[in-house]
Formats: C-alpha cells, sequence, structure tokens
C-alpha cells in the first residue's frame, strides 16, 4: 500500500532547541516498538554497527515518485541510483517494479544485470568510462551517457567492432555551471551531433543529459529546458530519434520536520559540537520531499509561461530520473552497540558515547559534515528522565572519528551495551564510506520484511535468497 508521507510520525515540537527528531515511517516505528528484541539479537549476532534495510519501503516510494510525474502530466521513466546503497535487495526490487537503475561502473552494471534488470533498462553514467564498461554495455543495449568528445568515439569503436549501435545520451554542462568538470561544452556539443551523424551506424543519439550540485528545482527545470533545446536542434540536424531528457537525481529528502529544522538553523554554533567544531554546510534536512520537488520541476514555466511538462509533452519529449536517496527514503537505518562511555559532564559539560563501529559507516563525515537527525536510545535501563548530553565517537584511534560530532540531549544516560539507532540511512549513509580500517570486517545488511496479519518479521542477509 502506498503511504503518502503526510502519515508519518511527527515529533514533538519544541522539547529542547538542539532537538532534531527523525521522520519514522510506520513501518519503522512499528519494527522498533514491537520487534526490538529481534533487533537486539541480530545486533548481537551480525555485528556493530548493523545495517537494516527495508526494500517495501523502497517499493512504496518508486510507487509515490511515479505517481508524483504521473500528476505533472510528464512521461518520466525512473532510473534507480545505484551508487547510493549497495544493497543487492533494492536491485532486485527495482526489477519486480519495471525500474531501471543507474551505474557508473563495471561490477555495478553487472550486480543489475544480476538482479534481474535488463539492459535496456540500465544507464551508465560517470566520466570517461574505460573500455570494458563500454563493451559491457553496448552488448547489452544499456543507454551510455558520453562525457566527451574522446569517450564517444571510443564508444562508437567499441560498437563497430560488436557489430550493435550503441544508444547514447550527450552529457552537456548546463549554462548555470559552465564550471562543471562533467559533461561537454556548447561547442563540443554542436560537434558531438555532428558525430553522432556520421556516425550512424554505430550511434543512435538518444537524448541529453547533464549534472547538477544542489537540490534547487528551478535550476533543475531551467537545466532540463536547455536540453530540450538540445534536442529539438538535434533533429533540425538529423537524429531524428533525440527524445530523452535526464534529468538525473538530485530530488531531495526531508530527514526532519521544517519547523525543528528552521530552528536548529537559527540557533546552531560551534559550541554545540564536541571540540567547537564548525561546519560551513548541511544537507537540507527539513526541505522539501522528492515528490514535491519533482512536481515543482514539472511545473516550472519556461519559455514564458508553459510548464516544462507541457514543453515537453508538446515536442515528444520523455524524461529520465536517477533518484537513490529519494527512493531510498526510510528505507534502511542502522544500529550500533555502545562501548563505552566517558562522562565529562562535571568538566566538559557532555559526554563522549563510544559505539562498536566507526564513522565510516556513516558517511556524512565525507562531506566534511554531520549527519543530524538525533540517534535513538535503545536502553534496558529505567532510571528516571534525566537529560543526558553527549556526541558520539568511533571506536577506531582516530582523533576525528566521531559518529555524531554534535552533542545529542538523550533523555537518560546512556550505558555501556546500550544500543542507539540511527534513522533514515539507506541514502549513501550506510556504505558510500565504509572501510575495513583496523582490519574491522564491513558492517552487514540486514533484510527485513514485516509480515502480514501479524505474522513475525522475516529477515535474511542481504545477497542470500
Amino acid at each position: 500500500m502506498l503511504i503518502s508521507r503526510h502519515v508519518l510520525e511527527r515529533p514533538t515540537v519544541g522539547v529542547r532547541p538542539s532537538t532534531l527528531t527523525a521522520l519514522r515511517h510506520p513501518t519503522v516505528s512499528r519494527l522498533l516498538a514491537d520487534h526490538r528484541a529481534l533487533l537486539a539479537d541480530l545486533l548481537d549476532g551480525l555485528g556493530s554497527p548493523l545495517h537494516i534495510v527495508l526494500p517495501e519501503i523502497f517499493e512504496e516510494n518508486v510507487a509515490e515518485l511515479r505517481q508524483a510525474f504521473a500528476a505533472a502530466g510528464a512521461t518520466a521513466d525512473i532510473l534507480f541510483a545505484k551508487k547510493a546503497n549497495k544493497a543487492d535487495c533494492y536491485v532486485t526490487s527495482a526489477a519486480a517494479l519495471g525500474v531501471g537503475v543507474d551505474v557508473a561502473s563495471t561490477p555495478e552494471l553487472v550486480k543489475a544485470l544480476a538482479g534481474g534488470v535488463p539492459g535496456h533498462r540500465i544507464g551508465v553514467s560517470g566520466p570517461e568510462k574505460d573500455d570494458a564498461l563500454h563493451a559491457l554495455a553496448v552488448q547489452h543495449g544499456c543507454l551510455v551517457a558520453v562525457d566527451s568528445l574522446s569517450e564517444l568515439r571510443r564508444l562508437a569503436a567499441t560498437a563497430r567492432a560488436a557489430h550493435r549501435r550503441a544508444a547514447v545520451l550527450l552529457r552537456c554542462r548546463t549554462a548555470g555551471q559552465p564550471g562543471s568538470r562533467f559533461g561537454l561544452s556548447a561547442a563540443e556539443r554542436a560537434v558531438a551531433v555532428g558525430l553522432c551523424g556520421e556516425l550512424a551506424h554505430h550511434i543512435d543519439l538518444l537524448g541529453f543529459s547533464f549534472h547538477l550540485n544542489g537540490y534547487s528545482a528551478v535550476e533543475r527545470a531551467t537545466a532540463a529546458n536547455e536540453m530540450i533545446e538540445h534536442c529539438l536542434d538535434a533533429r533540425r540536424r538529423g537524429s531524428l530519434s533525440a527524445e530523452l531528457v535526464d534529468i538525473g537525481g538530485g530530488l531531495p529528502v526531508r530527514y526532519v520536520e521544517p519547523r525543528l529544522w528552521e530552528q536548529f538553523l537559527e540557533r546552531n554554533e560551534p559550541a554545540h559540537y564536541h571540540g567547537a567544531r564548525g561546519f560551513k554546510d548541511f544537507y537540507p534536512y527539513g526541505g522539501q520531499s522528492a515528490a514535491q520537488a519533482v512536481r515543482a520541476i514539472m511545473a516550472h514555466p519556461v519559455d514564458g509561461g508553459e510548464s516544462l511538462s507541457a514543453k515537453a509533452g508538446r515536442h515528444g519529449i520523455r524524461f529520465l530520473a536517477e533518484p537513490g536517496r529519494a527512493l531510498l527514503d526510510q528505507a534502511g537505518f542502522t544500529l550500533y552497540r555502545v562501548q563505552q562511555v566517558d562522562d565529562r559532564r562535571d568538566g566538559d559539560g557532555y559526554a563522549i558515547v563510544t559505539v562498536a563501529g566507526s564513522s565510516f559507516s556513516l558517511s556524512e563525515q565525507w562531506f566534511n559534515s554531520d549527519y543530524l537527525p538525533d540517534p535513538l536510545l535503545m536502553s534496558a535501563q529505567t532510571a528516571a528522565d534525566e537529560l543526558f548530553p553527549a556526541c558520539v565517537a568511533g571506536s577506531t584511534c582516530l582523533e576525528n572519528d566521531l559518529v555524531t560530532w554534535r552533542k545529542i540531549g538523550f533523555p537518560r544516560p546512556v550505558r555501556r551495551g546500550d544500543h542507539l539507532v540511527y534513522l533514515n540511512t539507506a541514502g549513501y549513509q550506510m556504505d558510500s564510506n565504509e572501510s575495513p580500517f583496523h582490519d574491522a570486517p564491513l558492517p552487514l545488511k540486514a533484510v527485513v520484511r514485516l509480515g502480514d496479519d501479524g505474522a513475525p518479521p522475516r529477515w535474511r542477509l542481504d545477497g542470500t535468497r
């Protein structure tokens, strides 16, 4: 059943200035409320940290995004950006739903094919892809986003040797981000379109794509409109099959209530973090949802008032979207076991909670930032409520190994053996930056599905059947 975002559980606002209580899908709430013993057993048996992945929520997100495009009057195909999470279960769900997958390496392409996604539903992106990736993509009829003139020539040679035609998007720099390291300049695009005509026996130009940093719906709509114009220009030059515009990913996820987020931004200061560390940039945790962003992008007026979706429809243009984080919204969380508590409240005013694991399993550190939604404390203690300010550290020998730099106001003292739950970590957090540092094994992923009619949850390790 499709569950819209307005039924997500809302936190109590204004409890503490530093509170950033994460939104929770009802399935997550049921697991945490009714099946804590199972989660504790999984953590004890499989090791800390442990990632819980929830493909049924991924499947709901696919349905919601499809609905958002349809409601906006847009024809769009969805490619799940595999880089957002390495779990096999999401690819299997994508294959079952007829969703494509966006990949950027040979191993990712092999996993997508092995997961049941046919080649014609796989997009291959990334700069200057190597010949092995080209060859596999051509063999399976994948759609290749070409990033440079040299890559276009190499891909054509690969297709010629295989006696096939390669399906191609030309990735272009946008007027708004001309300094991007990805894509063709305007002059290079003109040459590339001409080359596609000359190489028509080996190259089938289907459309254009772009890369943007950030989450601006206006910038994405403006860039998409540029790509529509590139399609129309390519048609005038003989590439009649140019009908695809790939708007990429960059669809935001709402982790916390906007009101809490605004309060946080107003009051945020270095003193709220271990070592008074100041962070300059945060993910927009309290911004739009992905469905809201889709509607805003498709409804954006272009060329004097016509919506982007209306213009695309008038010219027979179809969209591709490559969401990663947006399809993984609420589709997983991470468990840590508390290993030690260094109570410094009498001196520094807060404690340092050390967990079994490291910040490599919560990858916002990769972006020189902090993962801000509050972790939940699962404890066997029955102590009365007592505000317990603490940051959360990893168990490595690195000074900067902080899972959470921000001082969290836990509702009671944290004790050795307690469990911390980091919610909504499936999108980029779980494994983008993982490392077997200190020869520690990489964290495992447990695939969990709730049973019907009160049946207990079913679980298995990801990658097993």
